[in-house]
């Protein structure tokens, strides 16, 4: 017997599959009660996500040609084809299902995970930032459990842990509270370097039972956010975290389609420059944004938010079967 078949045994405990079943009717529900739109997007699609610091599987297709492009891509999220249903005129809608990161195995992260997206017409993300909250105190009580709430902005965050302006600090001054961990820093730019404070100076520090949100980040790291005009510039975007654990990523949505194509363009000269695959920018997604509606939208890691519930420090025993036993 090869250790594969002799090594079937789900990597989650049957109390965690359980609670999966109830978090998963309890989002249901909670969208229901809102009169928020369930729908379901392709897994499958001919353009991929141009992030630099996400990986996309690919696969082909043996079919007719008249079906279009043989490349395709799994999601990363179900953001873009999302946004051509408001787009179209859905209204508020969201969508509960599987995902897929290349290269992201290890203690929290599993290539194939589940993802909770949804959009809200006519909020922005400061509105979008109550109702995350509700839903994750909703999350909690599932397991006797409730947390305290922090907002606070993303300058204010760096300045209080870390004593540094993030906008105006040095690289130099970025990276000096980075000096005890063994980064190689050949090729980082400012925002890897804000990026790696974050997770390894100030993520750790924040308390298990508080529910910290970050918003008004660096325009640098807007994404798919409007970037509101000032000094700084600001990215209207929030982080949510439960405990050490980022949660939920959201954004107040840029419906701005040369804005987006330069940022689609932007990141595959980058990835260009690391020497990495650029994938297909989704045409279909500008060619709707003039369409899409003043919204915000967010999205919510579920595996990572019941790693949370449960405290737990890997990924593996909330899942059925992990990459590894799949």
């Amino acid at each position: 017997m090869s250790p594969a078949a002799a090594d079937w045994q789900p990597t989650a405990g049957l109390d965690a599959i359980r609670l999966r079943a109830r978090l998963n009717a309890l989002i249901r529900g909670f969208f229901a009660e809102r009169d928020v739109l369930e729908v379901e997007t392709p897994i499958l699609s001919r353009a991929g996500n141009t992030d630099a610091n996400i990986a996309s599987f690919q696969v082909q297709f043996s079919g007719h040609v008249d079906a279009g492009p043989r490349q395709r891509w799994l999601r990363t999220s179900p953001e873009f084809p999302l946004k051509r249903l408001l787009a179209a005129g859905i209204g508020d809608c969201y969508e509960l299902g599987r995902v897929f990161r290349d290269g992201e195995a290890g203690g929290r992260h599993n290539p194939e995970f589940t993802m909770l997206e949804w959009y809200r017409v006519g909020w922005d993300h400061h509105a979008l930032i109550d109702e995350t909250v509700v839903l994750v105190q909703q999350a909690l009580a599932l397991v006797g459990r409730q947390a305290q709430v922090r907002v606070l902005d993303y300058r204010q965050l760096f300045q209080e842990v870390l004593s540094l302006d993030p906008f105006s600090a040095s690289v130099a001054q970025l990276q000096q509270p980075l000096s005890a961990f063994s980064i190689n820093g050949e090729g980082l730019q400012r925002d890897d370097w804000l990026d790696l404070l974050i997770t390894h100076c100030i993520q750790p520090r924040f308390a298990d039972d508080v529910i910290t949100v970050v918003h008004d980040w660096p325009a640098s790291q807007a994404a798919l956010a409007r970037i509101r005009p000032g000094q700084p510039p600001l990215a209207e975007r929030f982080e949510l975290y439960l405990g050490s654990f980022e949660i939920a990523n959201g954004y107040h949505e840029l419906n701005d389609a040369e804005e987006q194509r330069d940022r689609f363009l932007r990141d595959n000269r980058i990835r260009d420059q690391r020497g990495d695959i650029q994938p297909a920018i989704d045409h279909a997604l500008l060619a709707a944004l003039p369409s899409l509606p003043d919204c915000a939208g967010v999205a919510v890691g579920v595996d990572r938010l019941l790693m949370a519930m449960l405290r737990s420090s890997t990924i593996a025993p909330l899942l059925a079967f992990d990459f590894a036993h799949a």
